[in-house]
């Protein structure tokens, strides 16, 4: 009988410790203020210093590429207009995903195919989902022309990427908070230089 107590005793502390295991916090931007581009953009992140998986499903989209990006404000009162700009809390100059100097909000195109379909995903190191550098409660903004990555004499390269007019945005809101209380300190992400 004592050991029926014992082996009890195990399996009801792995369950307990199992159902505590930290779960990413998500979040997630549902694409509006379009007739015919809709779409979902998710964002998690499995604590303060792992990168953010970003997945893009987007359809309605003319073929090709077009500028994406997170802008500063989560504001849909005038429609993708106004969410200003990049969010860029650092001060540098426009840049690709890749690049040493970027805003935090430049996330570089999408490409859609031939029926106007995105469905991809990737990793960014400089966006998060915690504290002031939250990228939670902005705006997500699909343009409607090629962003140049900074890369071109344009005079709007270094500000925007020249990716044209906003065909599509959302609010990024939080989907599943994490259950873990991160002890994330102003260090864990400080100011980039890429």
């Amino acid at each position: 009988m004592k050991s029926l107590v014992i082996i009890f005793v195990i399996c009801l502390s792995t369950i307990i410790v199992n159902g505590d295991e930290a779960k990413p916090a998500k979040a997630i931007a549902v694409l509006g203020f379009s007739n015919s581009v809709h779409g979902n953009i998710t964002f998690s992140q499995s604590s303060c210093t792992e990168a953010v998986l970003v997945q893009i499903e987007i359809t309605g989209l003319t073929p090709g590429k077009h500028g994406f990006h997170v802008h500063e404000k989560g504001d849909l009162s005038n429609g993708c207009t106004s969410t200003g700009s990049h969010f860029n809390p650092d001060r540098l100059n426009h840049g690709a995903r890749e690049a040493q100097v970027r805003h935090v909000g430049d996330l570089g195109n999408v490409v859609a195919d031939d029926q106007g379909r995105v469905s991809t995903s990737f990793s960014d190191n400089v966006i998060t989902l915690f504290g002031a550098r939250s990228i939670i409660g902005r705006a997500i903004v699909v343009h409607t022309d090629e962003d140049d990555l900074g890369l071109t004499d344009h005079q709007d390269s270094h500000k925007t990427g020249n990716a044209g007019g906003r065909v599509a945005c959302g609010i990024i809101g939080i989907l599943e908070p994490s259950n873990d209380e991160w002890t994330c300190n102003s260090s864990s992400r400080t100011q980039h230089t890429r």
